[in-house]
């Protein structure tokens, strides 16, 4: 073999790069593990009598400590490297397996398009928005372009520069009343991308302040959609608003009681009489419930906006600028602030906004509600966020933590002059229109500086002034889909993950030893260089291992002999025609490139048409298995040849025959083509399973049909018939689909329950709870969140229906880039026909098989991304198959012009089995253990890859080559093949 030299020197510079990418995992795990240690000392000293779950939280925050404090400090002696820089370069571990939360983000263009119109509360604006939200749910078109649509049919003859056209514009950036339609939608779309990147930019600021060690985010531009991992944290409610927060900062003067009373009272008889159905509201575009209406009120807006002091006498009402309304009647209240009867009783320069939720010691939560004034025409505020500075976490006069503000020197003029007119009266500061403090002015305030008093924790003040320090987002996102791993569940992954690694190794490992004898080392030390490089290369690019991830290693394991095992059989074939050592190994090698490039190149195929399509944890099973096949090529076919050279020159030869190899498939000669006419009659079966299917019905995941999923665990075994009813009650009639997972102690629940509605989901979890209280006697909510939900996840309509599409895309993009690859490969139709049909077969019995055994089986048959990886993967393998048997039989029909088509084939097919079985035996193997052992994430994939590789090896035998004999029956086979597996070997 030529240019050993170069193939030595990159062997042995991988194998060096992967050993010195990996040892910043050991070091780092082994500093953690002595920082962990001796955190547990530090709290059994001061805490002695600290137990459970306090015990445990109190270590992780002593580890954390010191982590932190420690993240500068050398712990790599060799190289004196820091921990901070040892952790950024260690091998990244997915979510599902250390626990942790990951968000899906929609960017809002609708904020944007608001904030850009010349008037964001024209009715034309706010009704072309709202139906192109509506229509976003279900509809793949961008949304800036669902909006021109419902702008230009609600208003005929009317142009978008109308709204957007500013006084003094830039006319090549901004909107000028001249600009046609498209122009505008042109504009629109710069500022909209411009925004997005910032966006991105804020966010990833704001996570960098969020004390998570190892955070990822990614932007995919052309969907606006923000993906972010947070390794370890679990607090959804502070990561849903932390990263949803536009950081809409102002300051506002505020209506006393007194100045607004008499509106307050009008507003309020106006309010009776329309109830009570004296008064009819003919222009309003908001009515309340019909139920509502027929009902009795009187002083029905006074029953809901509370005047504190309410009627007592002494009551100064000049002090007074704020109403209450209780938690319970916040939904009742904002339908009667809509009702124009209502609203235009209150001066029209206002707007009323609630404050920060309030929790006396007894008694009923409540709002404070501000009535705020704004500027003369618009919903701008005297002073907005712009005129910051800087903010940062600090404490009050009592105490108590607080966002302190430094004003910019026009923010500080714009802060005196505010504060100089609004003397013994208070000024409301709102935060994405809350109002978290308003404190009440003394005297002018110059110096330009403030702060955000109220009922903080350190986190949320902290949080606040992170967010305010970011800046503002003018398209602020919106989570669309998020998921929750417990750490236990994360571990049991990891464990489940490795244990089926482990085993599956230790199986290949001694199938190839018991097969191929000593011929067996070389593909094994092939396979341990080939995961060794694939872990390696993966650290040093700071990809991230997922559970999906450790499958595809798994995998890798079955299909990485693969190239060994067709070079291999070849080296046999030759051996046993009498072939020197040397010639066999030199032609087994030549004769087996052709075959394994077209295995490696159609197997990469469908993975890089996953990686494209896919989204979290697919992509990390994608990119597995891609750099898996990459490497596999270089181990099985440079690194082996290398080290059988190597053996040779030593006047040694490695023994290829088994007891075992030498009687399986030996002589082989079946008839398969003369079986064709059954398994053409089996495939039409197969073909109407698989039509019937459709109509039958699949359960789709979570991800693909939207809703909110949730793993349970409970302290006894429980039956799925003993909840179904309560929670249906509980979810007021939706019916949730329930699934064992593990065992009966815990339950994974999907509901569709308040779906494609924001921020339910405390509400969709206390319904929850209600419907599982039989089951968790004496178990409070409180509880009930923090030990007995062991993970979420959560996917509105809008993102099901991409992940949706995008499987659909991937799917059609495979099958015509095979179709295409095959037809230039072999240059003959018939060869490409007969790979679709094979392909097709093998989909419609996994669709079959998922569709009417998926109340069957005890384990969870969903259609969702694991799924679909299966699928691309099935068609992978089933194609690596095929293209073998392809290549042998125009290997033979080159040779063997006066042979019919059906001696050909069968004798290609034959010829191939004994590689056949061992490779769809090797894979097959390991994917049942990663069934058995990989855990609930990955046991649907694996279940659905045992199924293809089964059908695969059928149908590349029974399926794929007859169509070769009864299609073009006259044209002989191979005749234009444009690569001859007689054609000379590339050499390394």
């Amino acid at each position: 073999m030529k240019l050993k030299g170069l193939v030595w020197f990159f062997a042995i510079a991988l194998i060096l790069i992967s050993l010195w990418e990996l040892s910043y995992t050991w070091v780092v795990r082994s500093y953690e593990s002595d920082v962990h240690a001796k955190a547990e000392r530090i709290v059994k000293a001061q805490y002695p009598d600290a137990t459970g779950d306090n015990k445990d939280q109190l270590v992780k925050k002593q580890a954390l400590h010191i982590l932190d404090s420690t993240k500068d400090k050398s712990i790599y002696p060799l190289i004196g490297t820091s921990y901070q820089k040892c952790k950024e370069n260690e091998l990244n571990l997915g979510l599902d397996l250390q626990g942790g939360m990951s968000v899906t983000m929609d960017v809002s263009l609708e904020h944007l398009l608001k904030s850009l119109s010349n008037n964001p509360n024209d009715p034309a604006l706010i009704k072309a928005l709202q139906t192109a939200t509506a229509q976003r749910v279900n509809n793949n078109v961008d949304y800036i372009t669902l909006f021109q649509t419902a702008y230009t049919q609600q208003n005929p003859g009317s142009k978008l520069a109308i709204l957007f056209s500013r006084p003094n514009p830039d006319a090549t950036k901004d909107v000028v009343p001249q600009d046609d339609d498209q122009t505008v939608i042109r504009k629109l779309n710069a500022v909209a991308k411009t925004a997005i990147q910032q966006t991105y930019k804020i966010l990833l600021k704001r996570i960098d302040k969020f004390g998570v060690a190892q955070p990822n985010i990614n932007l995919d531009e052309n969907k606006n959609i923000i993906t972010v991992e947070l390794a370890g944290v679990s607090d959804k409610d502070r990561v849903r608003q932390y990263l949803q927060s536009s950081a809409n900062l102002q300051f506002w003067e505020v209506y006393g009681f007194q100045e607004v009373a008499k509106n307050y009272q009008n507003a309020n008889d106006a309010l009776a009489s329309y109830l009570s159905g004296t008064a009819a509201d003919t222009s309003a575009k908001s009515k309340v419930a019909d139920s509502i209406k027929k009902a009795s009120f009187v002083n029905a807006l006074a029953k809901v906006l509370i005047v504190p002091g309410g009627g007592e006498q002494n009551t100064d009402y000049s002090k007074i600028f704020s109403f209450v309304t209780l938690e319970k009647d916040t939904a009742t209240l904002n339908s009667y602030l809509e009702l124009p009867i209502v609203k235009n009783n209150f001066p029209p320069n206002s707007r009323f906004v609630y404050g920060v939720e309030e929790t006396p010691e007894k008694g009923q939560k409540y709002f404070p509600v501000y009535l705020i004034k704004t500027l003369p025409g618009s919903d701008k505020a005297p002073m907005e966020g712009e005129s910051v500075e800087d903010a940062f976490q600090g404490y009050d006069e009592s105490g108590r933590p607080s966002i302190k503000m430094n004003m910019t020197t026009l923010g500080s003029k714009k802060w005196g002059d505010l504060t100089g007119k609004n003397i013994e009266r208070p000024v409301a500061i709102t935060l994405d229109d809350i109002v978290y403090s308003a404190p009440m002015v003394k005297g002018k305030i110059d110096g330009g500086q403030t702060e955000i008093s109220g009922n903080f924790t350190v986190d949320q003040a902290q949080d606040l002034s992170n967010i305010l320090k970011a800046g503002k987002l003018d398209a602020p996102p919106k989570i669309v889909a998020d998921q929750i791993v417990g750490p236990t569940i994360g571990k049991a992954a990891a464990k489940g993950g490795l244990m089926a690694f482990v085993i599956a190794f230790v199986i290949i490992f001694g199938l190839m030893l018991i097969y191929y004898n000593t011929g067996g080392w070389v593909a094994n030390i092939s396979l341990v260089l080939n995961l060794l490089f694939t872990i390696g290369v993966l650290s040093a690019m700071g990809f991230t291992l997922t559970a999906a991830g450790i499958a595809g290693l798994v995998l890798t394991i079955g299909m990485a002999v693969d190239t060994n095992v067709i070079i291999f059989e070849r080296i046999k074939e030759e051996l046993t025609k009498g072939k020197n050592y040397q010639q066999a190994v030199n032609d087994g090698y030549k004769r087996s490139l052709a075959p394994v490039i077209d295995a490696h190149v159609t197997t990469f195929l469908t993975a890089a048409i996953l990686f494209t399509f896919g989204l979290g944890p697919v992509l990390g099973f994608a990119t597995t298995q891609m750099l898996g096949i990459v490497l596999s090529l270089f181990c099985g076919i440079l690194v082996s040849r290398l080290i059988t050279d190597f053996w040779t020159n030593k006047n040694r030869h490695f023994n290829y025959f088994t007891v075992v190899s030498k009687k399986i498939f030996k002589h082989a000669s079946f008839k398969f083509i003369e079986y064709r006419k059954v398994a053409y009659g089996i495939s039409v079966v197969v073909l109407i399973l698989g039509i019937s299917s459709y109509f039958n019905g699949f359960h789709e995941g979570v991800e693909f049909k939207g809703g909110r999923s949730y793993t349970v665990q409970f302290a006894n075994n429980v039956r799925n018939e003993d909840v179904q009813d309560n929670l249906q009650k509980a979810f007021e009639g939706d019916f949730p689909v329930i699934k064992t997972v593990g065992d009966s102690k815990h339950l994974n629940i999907t509901t569709s329950y308040l779906i494609g509605q924001n921020d339910k989901d405390s509400a969709v979890q206390y319904r929850l709870w209600q419907g599982l209280e039989k089951q968790l006697p004496n178990v409070s909510y409180a509880d009930f969140v923090k030990n007995n939900i062991q993970g979420s996840e959560t996917v509105q309509p809008t993102i099901s229906a991409d992940l949706k599409k995008g499987a659909i895309e991937a799917t059609i993009f495979a099958i015509i880039a095979i179709f295409l690859y095959i037809f230039i490969r072999f240059r003959d139709w018939r060869y490409s026909l007969g790979t679709i049909v094979a392909l097709l077969h093998d989909v419609f019995v996994t669709l079959a098989v998922f569709s009417f055994f998926k109340n069957i089986v005890p384990f969870p048959l969903e259609i969702d991304q694991h799924f679909i990886a299966a699928i691309l993967t099935v068609i992978g393998f089933s194609m690596n198959d095929t293209v073998i048997v392809f290549d042998r039989i125009r290997e033979y029909s080159k040779g063997s012009k006066a042979s019919d088509k059906g001696t050909i084939i069968n004798r290609a097919i034959n010829d191939t089995l004994s590689r056949t079985i061992m490779t769809s035996l090797t894979v097959f193997l390991t994917l049942l253990v990663l069934f058995i052992f990989g855990g609930e994430v990955t046991r649907g994939f694996a279940f659905a890859m045992l199924i293809g590789v089964i059908t695969g090896t059928y149908s590349s035998i029974f399926v794929a080559a007859p169509i070769l004999v009864d299609f073009a029956k006259d044209k002989p086979l191979g005749e234009a093949e444009i690569i001859s597996s007689d054609k000379p070997a590339v050499k390394a």
